[in-house]
């Protein structure tokens, strides 16, 4: 079973796979070059300097957006770039009170973005019927979330960084209302954007060990994923302590997070939304 190593590793423990999984005997050996590195020290960042995000870095992302893969190259996904205070506030607030937005120099808000297609099908006098059904949408968010990632790990390589906020979701209609979205387009999350915090750095955060996730040609839940997800329990609560959160087992923490719909920050309502923003989902 995988044991816990002392916050000092051992200098043959690659301090890359130390610092993603926190296992003595964690995956090994892992390849290296500039864009690994970068990927492997991904961390999410919620503190900000107030140095502006320049039009050119907001091109430059989402450029780096547009290169990722799009299915059929539909291209169903929009981005609207926050920078006004009091709207980034309001926000904030529909987003659960997140201070890291009010902070953040820049928010990305991702779409979900069907109206385009919609207009342009007009233009042509053709029915585009395919976009009410559950399967476009799904991929509208596939799509979406591989641009977004994209742009995340370009914004890094520029020396920014950035969180998710996929309290977005919380309040989509006011959320949509606010940015002034027309029917068929749904704001799927945000991301922050800005120069982080020397004096508030973030950390890695470990995740489940490898044995957890990776099969191999077929799925199958054995004693060995299940002894990895609970080893998984101690590296978590050694990053909480390092970061003064308060320490709570994994395995608590995500059941307590998928309990049912009081556990869901109001998302349960998500498929009555979507359809009042013009989703059919059929």
């Amino acid at each position: 079973m995988n044991q816990i190593a002392p916050f000092n590793i051992a200098d043959d423990i690659d301090p890359r796979a130390w610092a993603r999984y926190r296992q003595a005997d964690g995956p090994e050996p892992l390849a290296s070059n500039a864009t690994v590195d970068l990927l492997l020290a991904h961390r999410s960042v919620r503190a900000f300097t107030s140095a502006p995000v320049p039009d050119e870095v907001l091109t430059t992302l989402i450029a780096a957006a547009q290169s990722a893969p799009s299915s059929s190259n539909l291209q169903v996904w929009s981005v609207v770039a926050v920078r006004e205070p009091d709207r980034k506030a309001r926000l904030a607030q529909l987003a659960g009170g997140q201070r890291q937005i009010v902070e953040a120099p820049l928010l990305l808000v991702w779409l979900i973005d069907f109206d385009r297609l919609t207009q342009l099908a007009r233009l042509r006098g053709v029915e585009c019927k395919a976009l009410d059904y559950l399967e476009t949408f799904v991929l509208g968010a596939v799509d979406t979330s591989l641009a977004a990632q994209n742009a995340l790990v370009a914004l890094e390589s520029l020396g920014y960084g950035g969180c998710y906020i996929g309290g977005i979701r919380n309040h989509p209609a006011e959320v949509a209302a606010e940015l002034d979205l027309p029917p068929k387009v749904f704001p799927l999350f945000g991301l922050t954007v800005g120069r982080p915090d020397p004096e508030r750095p973030a950390s890695v955060k470990p995740r489940l060990p490898q044995p957890a996730v990776l099969f191999q040609e077929t799925y199958g839940w054995t004693s060995v994923q299940r002894a990895a997800a609970e080893t998984y329990g101690p590296a978590l609560r050694s990053f909480q302590r390092e970061q003064g959160l308060a320490e709570r087992d994994w395995i608590d923490q995500a059941c307590a997070r998928t309990h049912g719909p009081d556990s869901m920050a109001g998302r349960h309502v998500l498929r009555e939304v979507l359809q009042d923003l013009g989703f059919e989902l059929r």
